[in-house]
C-alpha cells in the first residue's frame, strides 16, 4: 500500500512540476524593468524567452516576438534549449508513468515491467527538473551580470544608456517547478524498489549417487544383496556333511583339523 501511495504521489508531484515548467517557459515575465529609482513611469518593459512586451500607463500592452535566432546571445539560446528538453522529457516521463502505475492493470503486465517503467519515468523526471533549474539559474545569472553592469554605467554618468532588469515571476515559477519535478522523480525511484517482486530462495540439497568411486563404510550388520548362496547350501564340513563314526554318531571337526 505504501508503494502505491508513493508512486501516485510521485506522479502527481511530477505532473505539477512539468506543468509549471511549461507555464514558466510560456510566460513573458522572465525579466522585468527595475523601478527602484523611477517608481512612476509611463512605460513598463518586461521580457520573456520568446518576445518582449511594453505596457503603457494607459493599460495598452504591446508584445513583439524575437524575429531573429542568430542575433540572440548564446546563453539565451541555451536557456531555451534547456527548458524545451526539460518539457519533452517531462511529458515522456508522464506517459511512461501512467502505464507504470500499480493501480492500473494493462493486460498481463508483470510487476517487474512496471518497476522498470517506474524507474525510467523517475529518471526522466529528475533530468527534466535539473534542466528546468539549470535553465532558470543561467538566466538569473545573466540578469545579475547585466544589472550590475547597468548600475556601474549609471554611477559613471551614463544614466540613460540602458534600462535595468530584475527577476520576473517566471523565474520563481521555474525554480519551484524544477524542484517539484526533481522531488517527484526521486519518489518514483523509491517506489520502484517496492514494485520488484521478492524472489524466494530455497536451499538446495545435494544427493550423491552411488557409483564405483564411492566407498562405503561397513556397519555392524551386513545386508545381503540377494544373489549370495544360502549358507546351508555351501560346500564344506558343515552340520549335514560331518562324517559319522562307527556307532552312528556324528564327529565334528575341531580347530586343529584346519591347521
Amino acid at each position: 500500500m505504501s508503494t502505491t501511495i508513493c508512486q501516485v504521489m510521485g506522479f502527481l508531484v511530477s505532473l505539477l512540476g512539468v506543468g509549471g515548467s511549461i507555464m514558466a517557459t510560456a510566460m513573458d515575465t522572465w525579466s522585468t524593468q527595475d523601478l527602484y529609482d523611477n517608481p512612476v513611469t509611463a512605460v513598463f518593459q518586461y521580457q520573456g524567452l520568446w518576445r518582449s512586451c511594453v505596457r503603457q500607463s494607459s493599460g495598452f500592452t504591446e508584445c513583439r516576438p524575437y524575429f531573429t535566432i542568430l542575433g540572440l546571445p548564446a546563453m539565451f539560446q541555451a536557456v531555451r534549449a534547456l527548458m524545451i528538453v526539460g518539457i519533452v522529457l517531462g511529458i515522456l516521463g508522464l506517459l511512461v508513468c501512467i502505464f507504470a502505475l500499480k493501480c492500473i492493470r494493462i493486460g498481463s503486465m508483470e510487476d517487474t515491467a512496471k518497476a522498470n517503467m517506474t524507474l525510467t519515468s523517475g529518471i526522466m523526471f529528475i533530468v527534466a527538473g535539473l534542466c528546468a533549474i539549470t535553465g532558470v539559474s543561467v538566466f538569473a545569472n545573466m540578469l545579475v551580470t547585466n544589472f550590475w553592469m547597468s548600475t556601474t554605467n549609471m554611477y559613471q554618468g551614463m544614466q540613460n544608456v540602458q534600462n535595468r532588469y530584475t527577476f520576473g515571476s517566471a523565474l520563481f515559477v521555474g525554480w519551484v517547478a524544477g524542484g517539484l519535478a526533481l522531488v517527484g522523480g526521486i519518489m518514483m525511484c523509491l517506489a520502484c524498489k517496492g514494485l520488484i517482486p521478492e524472489e524466494s530462495r530455497y536451499k538446495a540439497v545435494s544427493y550423491n549417487a552411488s557409483g564405483r568411486n564411492i566407498s562405503y563404510r561397513t556397519g555392524p550388520y551386513k545386508v545381503g544383496s540377494g544373489y549370495e548362496a544360502d549358507p546351508k547350501t555351501r560346500k564344506g564340513a558343515g552340520y549335514e556333511d560331518a562324517p559319522r563314526s562307527e556307532d552312528g554318531r556324528r564327529s565334528y571337526p575341531s580347530k586343529y583339523d584346519y591347521v
